[in-house]
């Protein structure tokens, strides 16, 4: 029955949905078959220390982050698709500046742009599920698929980066320069029809003379939007100390998962780890091929618990990952593998479940502020590098992987008191 339900719900969505996740296959897929050997381009180009990249990594990401909040709440006014356009085209222009750079100094600068397009493109695809359907476990069950699909394209991007020979290679960035513009025209078309297909219900319930000045009827999800000031909003994210919680308790999930994609690679790649090239693309197909394979099995596992409690039990499973990669001895190919399954499977119950709580957080017209300051998580991706690579310098990588262990904890504390934070009243202030 559970299957069958499951089944119906894909039904539900509508075309612009499958735009959206096709769209995420192709660009991710094409991303990671380069973005991750990064760090290993800077450091054997221009022999930066691990520090060095971590503040390279760190800068572009702290710029993207207040990017991302501002251009998110203005997604709420102006229209999901219009920013998504301008959206794709920085992501093509930054990527294809990314194949040209030669000196540290346009390393920097493209990077800030990529990871400004990055944070945007993020929000605005969680705030447009919501926005295109309406039923709470569709739209649930749209953001646990376009997170499977986005690990399918990781999983298959950096093993077929290996076997087509473009693994560390500047130039094959433009690869993903064209995944988006790909995109870029699949989503023209998809806005357009979901426009078309909205327009009946939308003009029944709004006055022909707000229409033009209101944007797409895909941001409207048939009903008139309320106008809500900068300043109202900000008032209400100010008053919402459960948001606020919640986002320190991702930043530090955050933070402690970002190691992988910055600091493990370096500490790997400095202490002269055997088959380095394939170990790092055997670690990103390993998690997202766990991730692939459990999803919608843990899923249904975990479906009878709270939100809270799947994500605690996901927070125990990092715990462990952390520890064993702080034990793992260098040379070990297999027990890198090992944790990062064990990672894998946090990741799993974490990461889209996060957007799901958000979801449900989020009163309906102002879901892209929302999902705007739960990008403040990626305060913790934007100085994952740079705290590794401080720690990593100093410290060493026993001591990085125990850290965050030991944040895991404070998370998991965090999450135990979210129901105790007071909450803006929403309907005093008319909102809904």
């Amino acid at each position: 029955m559970h299957s069958d339900v499951s089944i119906a719900r894909f039904k539900q969505f509508p075309r612009l949905m499958w735009i959206l996740l096709f769209g995420s296959f192709i660009t991710r897929g094409s991303y990671f078959m380069v973005w991750p050997f990064l760090a290993v381009i800077l450091y054997e180009k221009f022999a930066l220390t691990a520090t060095e990249v971590g503040l390279v990594l760190s800068g572009a990401a702290l710029i993207s982050v207040f990017t991302s909040f501002i251009g998110s709440a203005l997604s709420d006014r102006i229209g999901r698709n219009k920013l998504m356009y301008l959206t794709g085209v920085l992501y093509i222009i930054s990527f294809s500046l990314l194949a040209q750079v030669d000196s540290v100094k346009g390393y920097v600068v493209v990077m800030t742009l990529c990871s400004i397009a990055t944070s945007l493109w993020r929000p605005l695809t969680s705030a447009t599920i919501g926005d295109v359907i309406d039923d709470p476990k569709t739209r649930e069950l749209a953001m646990q698929s376009l997170y499977f699909v986005v690990n399918v394209g990781c999983a298959v991007g950096p093993m077929l980066g290996v076997w087509l020979g473009l693994t560390g290679k500047q130039s094959s960035f433009y690869i993903t320069a064209a995944a988006f513009a790909i995109l870029i025209c699949l989503l023209f078309w998809g806005f357009r029809h979901q426009a078309r297909q909205m327009a009946p219900t939308f003009t029944e319930q709004v006055p022909d003379l707000l229409i033009p000045a209101m944007g797409d009827a895909t941001s409207a999800v048939k009903r008139k939007p309320a106008m809500v000031s900068r300043q109202q909003i900000m008032t209400i994210l100010r008053q919402d100390k459960l948001l606020q919680c919640l986002i320190v308790a991702n930043i530090l999930c955050m933070f402690i998962y970002a190691q992988m994609d910055s600091s493990l690679i370096q500490y790997l790649t400095r202490e002269d780890a055997p088959e380095l090239l394939t170990l790092i693309s055997a670690m990103i197909f390993t998690n997202a091929l766990v991730i692939i394979s459990t999803q919608f099995v843990l899923l249904r596992i975990m479906a009878a618990y709270s939100l809270i409690h799947r994500i605690q039990f996901g927070l125990m499973l990092l715990i462990c990952s952390q520890i064993w990669l702080a034990l793992n001895p260098i040379e070990l190919f297999w027990g890198w593998i090992g944790a990062i399954i064990v990672m894998s499977l946090a990741e799993t119950n974490l990461f889209p479940t996060m957007n799901v709580h958000i979801d449900r957080l989020a009163p309906k017209h102002l879901r892209g502020a929302y999902f705007g300051a739960a990008s403040f998580y990626e305060i913790g991706f934007a100085f994952a590098p740079l705290g590794g690579g401080i720690i990593l310098d100093n410290l060493g990588g026993f001591w990085l992987f125990m850290i965050g262990a030991l944040m895991s904890l404070v998370v998991i504390y965090l999450y135990s008191i979210l129901d105790t934070l007071k909450r803006p009243d929403f309907a005093a202030m008319k909102l809904e």
